[in-house]
């Protein structure tokens, strides 16, 4: 049994359990501890030995919180800013200006929707050539008044349609990437979901990289790996391609890829969000007083060494 249908399996034992409460009239009590007793002894086995593929399932899943609860949750005073000044505003693309510990920070994440409509707006996570432009451009105004960047990555991909194409995603992506390197202000980047693709590198070059428990990392999608490596229109490969692509949250930092792990509760963020939130905000309050306190030219050195260190332990 995958975790998947594990878990279905124990959201039909929790409505069982609730509707045996609600039933007054018995006396339930006998049944209702045999059914915590085999929730616990599932909710055990299926978060025990959890597999790539498990981490796949738990990072796309759509009540994890997504980047508004984040900032809810660990800034002051966010104020958001919309649009790339060259065409239009990408919601799939969030940020602002926002206070962390009274220090005055810029914010940017990927947003996915918890609806179809959400998802709509925000296609999906998925974020167009003016999504990338636009969180440079709140990156060089971080950059301009001095404040560290925080981003946030949660997104299967940038968009691949042909109106994203025809406007350069791949020069907005690459231009990121280029700026990026040499901001001269802090850049912590969390990845809080899925990170795939240029879509995940276009917000993620920074002075530290980390990873919540059951996120994901990597060049592209398992299913987009199984298809193009072994012509896998039905997905029978995908387990397979995700155990090869080491794209969890410890096959990354063993590699060196990312500098710490932020750990999850049992069963995921979704199970105790303030969980994680609280290990995030020491993260952050510790990190920012550490690279603060570097010159602005030490700052951009230790990132380019930081970056051919990992070049060489990916290569070896």
């Amino acid at each position: 049994m995958s975790l998947q249908e594990k878990e279905v399996k124990i959201k039909e034992i929790e409505l069982e359990i609730l509707k045996l409460r609600e039933d007054q009239e018995v006396d339930h009590t006998l049944q209702i501890q045999d059914l915590e007793n085999t929730k616990k002894k599932l909710e055990s086995e299926a978060y025990k030995n959890i597999t790539a593929y498990d981490r796949v399932y738990l990072a796309r899943n759509p009540d994890r919180p997504n980047v508004y609860e984040y900032i809810d949750n660990l800034f002051d005073d966010f104020i958001e800013l919309h649009g790339d000044r060259l065409y239009k505003d990408d919601g799939s693309i969030v940020g602002g200006l926002a206070l962390f510990n009274d220090i005055p920070c810029t914010v940017i994440g990927h947003l996915k929707g918890r609806s179809v409509e959400e998802n709509i707006k925000c296609n999906f996570g998925m974020s167009s050539p003016e999504g990338y432009r636009k969180a440079l451009r709140l990156m060089k105004q971080a950059e301009k008044f001095n404040r560290p960047i925080i981003t946030f990555v949660d997104t299967p991909g940038a968009y691949p349609g042909l109106e994203a194409e025809k406007n350069g995603i791949g020069e907005a992506i690459a231009r990121n990437l280029m700026e990026m390197s040499q901001i001269k202000v802090p850049i912590i980047v969390i990845v809080i979901g899925e990170g795939n693709s240029g879509g995940a590198l276009g917000i993620s070059i920074g002075d530290r990289i980390v990873m919540l428990e059951n996120s994901v990392y990597s060049v592209l999608s398992p299913e987009g790996f199984s298809s193009i490596l072994w012509k896998d229109k039905e997905g029978k490969r995908v387990q397979e391609a995700t155990e090869l692509m080491k794209l969890t949250a410890l096959d990354l930092y063993q590699m060196k890829i990312i500098d710490k792990i932020i750990q999850e509760p049992q069963g995921g963020i979704t199970k105790k969000p303030e969980y994680v939130y609280k290990r995030l905000r020491v993260y952050i309050r510790d990190t920012l007083s550490e690279l603060m306190k570097l010159s602005k030219n030490s700052l951009i050195n230790k990132r380019y060494q930081k970056y051919r260190e990992m070049g060489r332990a990916t290569n070896d």
